[in-house]
C-alpha cells in the first residue's frame, strides 16, 4: 500500500483549521451559511496515520482518486465512520470495487458506468450517492460529459434503483483570478437549476479546490474538494505511480 507523506498531525490540524476558516469567510462573503459547504479532504497520496490525524481533529469526508490505493484505506480504517467518496477517472474495470467500498460517486459521466454500478451496488448498502461530472469547456483528455449530455444522462440515473444522484461536478482548467474562476464555475450552478426545473432532486455542486474554493462559493459550490491546503504538496512520482497501477 502507498502510506504518502508522513505530515504531522500538528501540520493536519492546522491545514484543516486554516481551510475551515477560509470555507466560512468565503460562505460570509458571499452572504451564504457556512454550514452549506462540506469539506472534501483529498487524501490521495496520504498515509493512514495522517487519515486519522484529520479524522480526529472532526473530518469525516475524504476523498480519492485511485481504487486500489483507497481500499487498503478503507480496510484499515473500518473502525472509524468516515464517509469515502470517490473522486477520480472510474474505470469499467473498476466499478465493482467502487460500488461495493464507496459512499459517494463524483466523476459519473457515462451510462454505461451508471448502470454497471447500479447493478453492482450491494443490496444491503443504501443507495449510491453520485454526481455527475461535466467537462464544462471541451478540455480534450479530461473527463465528463458534456453541458449538452447532463440532462439525458440525468434522466436515465434516476431510473436505476440503487444510485441517488445528488448533482454535479466540474474540474475546471486553472484560472489565476477570483472573477475568471467564478465565471468559469457558473454554468454548472446554471445546469443544476435546470434540473431542479426538471423535477430531479438535486443538491450537490461539486467544484473548487485548493486554489480557488472561494470563486466556487460564490458560484454555490457545496461541496469544496481540498487536498494541498489541508496536506501539504503530494508526490508527484508517487502519484505517478499510483496513476500507473490503477490502470493495470
Amino acid at each position: 500500500m502507498l502510506t504518502g507523506p508522513q505530515n504531522s498531525a500538528a501540520a493536519v490540524v492546522l491545514g484543516l483549521t486554516r481551510t475551515r476558516e477560509r470555507i466560512l469567510a468565503a460562505a460570509a462573503a458571499a452572504q451564504r451559511d457556512g454550514r452549506t459547504v462540506t469539506l472534501l479532504a483529498v487524501s490521495k497520496q496520504q498515509s493512514v496515520d495522517t487519515i486519522r490525524a484529520a479524522y480526529g481533529a472532526g473530518q469525516r469526508d475524504f476523498g480519492e482518486n485511485y481504487v486500489q490505493e483507497a481500499l487498503a484505506k478503507i480496510d484499515a480504517l473500518k473502525d472509524l465512520d468516515i464517509v469515502w467518496h470517490f473522486i477520480g477517472q472510474l474505470q469499467g474495470n473498476k466499478t465493482r470495487l467502487v460500488a461495493e467500498r464507496f459512499h459517494w460517486v463524483h466523476t459519473l459521466d457515462r451510462a454505461r458506468i451508471a448502470q454497471r454500478l447500479n447493478a453492482q451496488r450491494p443490496f444491503h448498502a443504501p443507495p449510491l450517492q453520485v454526481c455527475v461530472q461535466v467537462n464544462l469547456e471541451a478540455e480534450p483528455g479530461k473527463g465528463g460529459a458534456s453541458p449538452d449530455e447532463v440532462a439525458q444522462l440525468a434522466r436515465q440515473v434516476r431510473d436505476l434503483p440503487r444510485l441517488r444522484l445528488r448533482g454535479l461536478m466540474c474540474i475546471p482548467a486553472p484560472r489565476p483570478r477570483f472573477e475568471e474562476q467564478r465565471a468559469v464555475f457558473a454554468p454548472l450552478a446554471e445546469l443544476l437549476a435546470q434540473l431542479l426545473a426538471d423535477g430531479h432532486s438535486v443538491d450537490t455542486l461539486s467544484m473548487g479546490m485548493s486554489a480557488d474554493l472561494e470563486a466556487a462559493i460564490a458560484a454555490g459550490a457545496t461541496i469544496v474538494r481540498v487536498g494541498t491546503a489541508v496536506f501539504g504538496e503530494r508526490s508527484r512520482a508517487a502519484d505517478r505511480a499510483s496513476s500507473e497501477g490503477e490502470r493495470r
